[in-house]
């Protein structure tokens, strides 16, 4: 068999890990441009575009800001879903690069609220809008680029490179904040120096190139391309027209949209999805967003920056790290498996971290990070790739992926520090936010639940035109792995 039609169990080895390493780039310079923003947010939002507001009001603001851009993640997930259905994940992830480059690069370059006054925050929450887009289209397109690609039983391995784009991310972007605020005095990190890591998505371009020149579509994609082009030629007259037209022809099973599709078809699945993912969204953020706002803080902790940004290094350090054993561990054991023990154990986990931050110990403070979200938030973390996508047929699988992870990620990660900040606000006490990271993780323990495994399942199924193949699930159909 050709290489150009190698099933995804088959596929080679060299381009496996070279499209691996491509979904790893693109995801972590994608999170890098969304996540410095909360960083941002956390750190001199407040002063350069809500100035006059009390410490804690002003972070209310911008957080809010920040949260503008989980609203439109929904959105990317439907537009980039849709193109990444019909037209392949490829093109789909090279626009969405592109997005987030230009709405990165132009925050870098917005003058602040002392140049242009109230317009200052309504273009800081235009570009955020754009970022948001842009995420929303990303999740599903770096996971199945990867995930369709590899071997049956490396699935959730492969798919985890995809992952760990995310602390990869928030590492680069942390690290870039930390030295921008070591090498330059106060009132020059306010005054430009946090537009530094801003401007430096501009290499996202280089990537988009790399990408659009150097990979190619994912197996499961081709091969739906195949079987909707076999069908035409079978029930149609003139065969020879649709040959000559097979090698562009889009793939829409049923004429209609992909999400329409999906959510007409799945709604359960895709609740449960949202559900699961709810408690791995709202966690993440709170380690990597609202912790570094309540240690600095000057109405809660008030520690240098460079304290706690410390502490978020080491957790998403361990975490790159442990995300590529956390998902060859889910191709073992199973994904349910990993994300019941994560949920559970990060639930408690809740009741330890905020009082070990309150020490100020630097010491302790990384210590806390390193277990919660270096190891218990990974255990979560990195089967949830494989998961997700597994669990929805080829024809409809990244727009009812992504659609299912950004919804979620709006009752999620969009209303975290808000929801955090205020309870702190109302309660004075850390109590209240534990108690929120344990319910969320509940969420995700009994969504899990109500679903059923993925990991043997056999993803290569097909669907015919005018009918959408059953979920694995639904199928019946199992690999031996």
């Amino acid at each position: 068999m050709a290489s150009g039609t190698t099933p995804a169990k088959e596929a080679p080895k060299k381009g496996t890990l070279r499209i691996a390493a491509a979904a790893l780039a693109a995801s972590s310079i994608e999170n890098y441009d969304f996540f410095i923003y909360g960083t941002a947010a956390a750190l001199v939002f407040p002063d350069l575009f809500f100035p006059g507001q009390s410490p804690l009001a002003g972070a209310l603001l911008s957080f809010s800001t920040f949260a503008v851009g989980f609203i439109a993640r929904p959105l990317g997930a439907v537009i980039f879903g849709h193109l990444g259905d019909v037209h392949g994940r490829k093109r789909s992830l090279v626009m969405v690069l592109l997005t987030m480059g230009v709405g990165t690069t132009l925050i870098g370059v917005l003058p602040t609220y002392d140049a242009i006054g109230p317009a200052a925050p309504l273009l800081l929450v235009l570009l955020r809008l754009v970022q948001g887009i842009a995420l929303g289209g990303q999740t599903g397109g770096v996971i199945l680029l990867a995930l369709e690609s590899a071997p049956s039983h490396r699935r959730g391995f492969f798919s985890s490179f995809a992952l760990a784009g995310g602390p990869a991310g928030i590492l680069v972007g942390n690290l870039a904040f930390l030295i921008a605020d070591l090498v330059t005095t106060s009132d020059s990190f306010d005054a430009w120096g946090w537009r530094l890591p801003f401007l430096a998505s501009v290499v996202l371009l280089g990537l988009t190139i790399y990408i659009q020149l150097r990979i190619e579509e994912t197996q499961a994609f081709k091969r739906l391309q195949r079987t909707a082009t076999t069908a035409d030629t079978a029930n149609t007259a003139n065969a020879d027209t649709v040959k000559a037209g097979a090698a562009k022809r889009p793939v829409s099973p049923t004429g209609r949209s992909p999400v329409l599709e999906a959510v007409s078809r799945y709604p359960r699945k895709i609740i449960l999805i949202g559900g699961a993912y709810v408690g791995i969204n709202v966690t993440y953020y709170l380690f990597m967003t609202f912790a570094v706002a309540y240690g600095t803080n000057e109405d809660i902790l008030d520690m240098p920056k460079s304290r706690i940004l410390l502490g978020v290094l080491l957790g998403a350090a361990v975490q790159l790290v442990l995300l590529p054993v956390g998902g060859a561990l889910s191709d073992r054991v199973g994904r349910k498996t990993m994300l019941i023990a994560g949920s559970v154990l990060l639930g408690v986990w809740a009741f330890a971290f905020w009082p070990l931050l309150n020490t100020e110990s630097p010491v302790v403070i990384a210590f806390a990070f390193v277990i919660g979200l270096g190891l218990l938030h990974t255990t979560m973390y990195a089967p949830q790739g494989a998961f997700f996508a597994e669990t929805f047929p080829t024809a409809t699988r990244y727009s009812a992926m992504s659609l299912s992870i950004q919804v979620a990620s709006v009752v999620g990660g969009a209303l975290a520090p808000l929801i955090a900040t205020s309870l702190y606000a109302w309660t004075d006490s850390w109590v209240a936010i534990a108690a929120y990271m344990a319910g969320v993780c509940l969420i995700t323990l009994v969504s899990v639940l109500l679903l059923p495994e993925t990991y043997r399942n056999d993803i290569e199924e097909h669907a015919l035109p005018g009918q959408e193949a059953p979920g694995p699930d639904e199928a019946g159909t199992v690999s031996t792995v």
